[in-house]
């Protein structure tokens, strides 16, 4: 049996792979700041958009769906670190995003499924 983290690897490299084969450009991947972790930051070469993804990789539907877990506060910690990233490297004038990357995965026939939700949240203007 794979363990979490272990599970997290798979989904991202499989995000990378579906992200890069849908025309984005992958700029960063596991970027850590105080505020919190963004799990793939790409361009969006086809409407020049900086996406933040989330990538949540599931076995099953067990425990609700991936992007369920994704809650408002995991947001929040995802919208500060986007926006450290956005000071830190001077992006001014640039459209950006957040998605969500949902990975379900059958280990023992090794197949997948990728379902990409774009736009999945904004910052709330609180």
């Amino acid at each position: 049996m794979y363990i979490k983290k272990e599970l997290g690897k798979i989904g991202e490299e499989l995000a990378k792979k579906h992200l890069e084969e849908e025309n984005y450009q992958i700029i960063k991947r596991n970027f850590s700041c105080r505020q919190g972790e963004i799990d793939i930051i790409a361009k969006d070469k086809i409407k020049n958009e900086l996406v933040f993804a989330e990538v949540k990789t599931r076995t099953n539907n067990a425990y609700g769906l991936p992007s369920e877990s994704v809650n408002e506060n995991k947001q929040k910690h995802i919208y500060k670190s986007a926006e450290y990233y956005v000071y830190k490297n001077n992006i001014k004038n640039q459209a950006i995003r957040f998605d969500i990357i949902e990975i379900y995965v059958d280990l023992a026939n090794k197949i997948y499924e990728i379902n990409h939700i774009k736009n999945a949240f904004i910052k709330n203007k609180k």
